[in-house]
């Protein structure tokens, strides 16, 4: 792009278009994964929707390259296309409540914390992941699962309506009424529809919830996933809790003796009662004694915060993952061989529930095409030192191939990571794929946002 493009594009908008040569461009082209180093040739930061509309048509009338970044945790670094331009939503970041009606209103570039700090002066949240620096937007379009799926769904069950920047520059709403394909298509369908500038969700009464967190020594990783397996299904839908092999990471609240150990373990949440945690978890016991077990009643925003000092910005990640309907006996013998072998401190394995309330909406109320699914798995190679991303990457991959068979053959959209094949996102689809190719037709037959997990326009197979 040259400097003239440059400036008809910074006199067009509001907010600052960043190209190579501005002193701001290599913080304006960092995403949180650090293994992704793309070069575009100009950040578009938008003010508003009226900023999207402008740079929308101006980069596809220049027939230059589109990605949108809204948080920037994309595993596979898509918010970035070299030599086009990122169109970087951050600075619409803002979220409105109404109590009244429990809803919310986001702004297309707000990370979780935004509307978690938002609601919550409200006693009110929706489920939307486990870490409060993920952006909402890509997570919401990917489908979204968290610590209170069990108990209210997905974060697009919670959708109620989303503002959408179209390939040709217009704005549409789309909800249950108006454009109620490209509704549909929004839950789960990724970022192939439009650039969504901002989101109109469902809130429930959440306030402080129980909080625990449940270690085993890693060679105990066979009788604590044989036990969970079976109990957290039929556990009342307001206990969630995700399995994880990790690291203990060095602070509180584990004590000193344990740090660095690796452990395979449950983080907890708890939306009932508080007083009724200890109760609940008092089976903590039944696949051995735990090495380490904490409870505590903890704000909601607190623990969505809980693992951002762990895992900030700027560290080397590589992940993959799977839904499975069942955790069996030859997948255990995986995860077990492959727990005892994390190849970094901060590499990890997580099985988020997806059931509970996420089984109540039928197979087709939603682009997400696993309401049959029980777990959302992945494997996730991490570390700050950029000469161990090969490490990562192989561990990844070889992990991965040992279990994937024993998985339903898709995934959670936003896992699909780098150099996986198109067919992984058909996979994902399943039935809903051909649906999904003839929305993307209705909305973007030139298939203009494509720097995604894409969904080709039905002309085009």
């Amino acid at each position: 792009m040259d400097g003239t493009t440059l400036e008809a594009m910074r006199t067009a908008l509001r907010g600052p278009v960043i190209g190579p040569q501005d002193p701001e461009y290599r913080e304006a082209r960092t995403i949180y994964n650090a293994m992704i180093d793309r070069r575009p040739a100009a950040v578009v930061r938008c003010a508003d929707a009226a900023d999207v509309m402008a740079a929308v048509s101006f980069i596809r009338d220049e027939g230059l390259e589109l990605a949108v970044r809204g948080g920037g945790h994309s595993g596979g670094g898509l918010c970035l296309v070299d030599d086009g331009v990122t169109l970087d939503l951050s600075p619409m970041r803002w979220a409105h409540i109404d109590p009244g009606t429990r809803t919310a209103r986001v702004g297309g570039g707000s990370r979780l914390a935004d509307l978690d700090h938002a609601a919550h002066g409200f006693g009110l949240a929706t489920p939307a992941g486990i870490q409060s620096t993920t952006g909402i937007g890509g997570l919401t379009l990917g489908g979204g699962h968290g610590y209170l799926t069990r108990s209210y769904g997905l974060t697009v069950d919670n959708l109620l309506a989303a503002d959408v920047v179209l390939a040709d520059g217009s704005f549409v709403t789309a909800n249950e009424s108006e454009n109620a394909d490209l509704f549909w298509a929004l839950r789960g369908g990724g970022g192939n529809f439009g650039v969504v500038t901002s989101f109109s969700f469902r809130l429930h009464p959440v306030d402080t919830v129980g909080v625990a967190i449940t270690v085993w020594p890693v060679d105990r990783t066979r009788e604590v996933l044989e036990w969970y397996r079976d109990f957290l299904p039929q556990a009342p839908e307001k206990l969630n809790g995700f399995f994880a092999a990790l690291s203990v990471p060095p602070g509180p609240p584990f004590p000193e003796e344990l740090h660095g150990q690796k452990m395979c373990g449950v983080v907890w949440c708890w939306t009932g009662d508080p007083e009724l945690l200890e109760e609940t978890l008092k089976v903590v016991n039944e696949p051995g004694p735990p090495a380490f077990h904490f409870t505590a009643p903890m704000p909601y925003p607190a623990l969505q915060g809980m693992f951002d000092d762990l895992l900030p910005a700027g560290l080397q990640w590589y992940w993959r993952g799977n839904l499975f309907d069942r955790i069996t006996d030859a997948a255990i013998d995986v995860h077990s061989k492959y727990a005892e072998n994390l190849p970094t401190d901060l590499s990890t394995m997580h099985l988020y529930p997806v059931d509970g309330a996420a089984h109540r909406l039928g197979p087709d109320d939603t682009a997400w095409a696993y309401r049959d699914a029980v777990w959302s798995g992945v494997i996730a190679g991490i570390d700050p030192d950029p000469d161990s991303a090969e490490r990562l990457r192989q561990w990844c991959v070889d992990y991965w191939e040992e279990l994937h068979p024993h998985s339903m053959g898709g995934t959670y959209v936003n896992f699909i990571g780098a150099g996986e094949t198109p067919d992984r996102v058909k996979a994902t689809y399943r039935g809903h794929y051909d649906r999904l190719a003839k929305i993307k037709q209705a909305y973007d037959p030139d298939n203009f946002f494509h720097a995604n997990q894409n969904i080709t326009p039905a002309d085009q197979h």
